[in-house]
């Protein structure tokens, strides 16, 4: 990330950093935690200590926590019914919209972009990198599944009409997860904290978005690591397109696997 002279200095130890834990901390309890007057009393708060800090921070913090506001009205499980997939899919769309569009046009930033066509060829490094994402899916993915039993926080997809829409339901979200948690999210608080700092702070709130979504159990110690690995993937790559595919192929073995979960003599090419 390029910056200029009048960009805030980006520090790990300052004043800065206490309204971006609350703001971090308000995802964990709305989200992982379920408490929604202690998450938004938290979420509020932090946006009202970034204004007696930086006027800058509260804005971007301000921003990142309309988008989360929004996705917390409406419940985010794997109801495959028209009405809710309507319904999530339009306050996800909100959360990314809103943000977008109060930082262009009411503050004049350009700040939050999603680089689909960045005219770079993928090196054979990142080819590589998505078929070990590939791999990695096929190896921990079922193991955690079934052992866990979390594979029925979504349902049996044996019926035609919820296949598909667990199909597009699982795509959808995880197409969302990179337009906010990656270039919104990531991309503000790039703007006042160093980049790996940055980076947990927006993978907190990631992964406990996935743990409302259903991945449970012992889910965080993947999703954690997940969610880190898009944030640095996307700060090497500056590639919406590039992390996205990321995703989508990970999330791709995830159907498999959620399918053979359901009805194990489906796709028996899982070893677990």
């Amino acid at each position: 990330m390029k910056l200029t002279l009048d960009d805030p200095p980006r520090t790990a130890l300052s004043w800065k950093l206490l309204p971006a834990v609350l703001l971090s901390l308000s995802g964990v309890l709305l989200f992982a935690v379920a408490n929604d007057p202690a998450g938004y009393t938290t979420l509020v708060l932090s946006v009202l200590t970034a204004a007696f800090i930086d006027r800058q921070l509260a804005r971007h913090l301000g921003l990142i926590a309309a988008g989360l506001a929004i996705i917390s009205f409406v419940p985010l499980n794997a109801d495959l019914s028209i009405g809710h997939m309507l319904q999530m899919g339009g306050a996800l769309g909100m959360a990314v919209l809103v943000p977008w569009l109060v930082s262009r046009f009411a503050y004049r930033e350009q700040i939050i972009k999603f680089p689909v066509n960045t005219g770079r060829k993928w090196p054979l490094a990142a080819k590589l990198y998505l078929l070990g994402v590939v791999a990695l899916g096929f190896l921990i993915l079922p193991v955690y599944l079934i052992s866990t039993g979390v594979f029925q926080n979504w349902p049996d997809a044996s019926d035609p009409t919820i296949f598909w829409r667990l199909f597009l339901g699982v795509n959808a979200v995880g197409i969302w997860d990179e337009l906010f948690f990656i270039c919104t999210t990531f991309t503000l608080l790039r703007r006042h904290f160093p980049d790996w700092l940055a980076n947990i702070l927006q993978a907190v709130i990631f992964s406990s978005f996935l743990w409302e979504i259903g991945y449970q159990a012992w889910g965080p110690l993947l999703t954690f690591p997940f969610a880190l690995l898009q944030g640095y993937t996307f700060k090497l790559t500056k590639s919406l397109t590039y992390v996205v595919s990321v995703h989508l192929i990970f999330d791709f073995v995830l159907f498999l696997a959620l399918v053979h979960a359901h009805n194990r003599d489906w796709l028996p090419i899982f070893f677990y």
